[in-house]
């Protein structure tokens, strides 16, 4: 008799199902092409799925002038607006995390990172545009999985709050 194969969980999704949280997994192939290290990219894994990009979200960890980090969560398509994210998070300015810290940081790796069940709670702040959908895809933390949840589930289980962050 073959034994049945177990899901393996993030701690994203342990958080959700803790919090009793619906979601639906949704898993992908990652192309061996598609962006840097053979990550698919964002863009990539929203065109896979069907889905617009503006619906599918990605994960960007800063550092601010104050030596702190911060997460901000914008649609796959766009661009952070470091200006905007700096004043939503209250410092002087942000600028992007090297990505050789982004594993030792957050336990996530780069193409699977999400801003829930991160190693520590970053002020996070996720694009007011999330709003505008039933439903938002985010990373289910790791590469070739997302999660598709309610915006404001998203918010409470990322401990964020909605802001402008993208470039006009």
């Amino acid at each position: 008799m073959a034994k049945k194969e177990k899901e393996t969980k993030t701690n994203a999704m342990r958080i959700l199902e803790r919090l009793d949280i619906p979601f639906t997994l949704h898993e992908y192939e990652v192309s061996e092409t598609g962006g840097a290290a053979g990550f698919t990219n964002g863009a990539d894994v929203a065109a896979k799925q069907g889905l617009p990009p503006e619906q599918v979200f990605k994960t960007l960890v800063t550092v601010g002038a104050d030596g702190g980090h911060y997460v901000f969560v914008i649609p796959v398509g766009e661009e952070l607006d470091l200006k905007k994210c700096a004043k939503s998070v209250g410092v002087k300015n942000v600028q992007m995390l090297p990505m050789k810290e982004l594993f030792d940081l957050t336990g996530y790796v780069r193409g699977g990172c999400t801003a829930i069940g991160m190693k520590k709670q970053f002020p996070t702040r996720i694009d007011e545009t999330a709003q505008l959908f039933e439903t938002i895809h985010v990373s289910g933390g790791r590469i070739g999985s997302g999660i598709e949840l309610a915006p404001g589930d998203f918010l409470a289980a990322a401990e964020a709050e909605y802001a402008d962050l993208v470039k006009d």
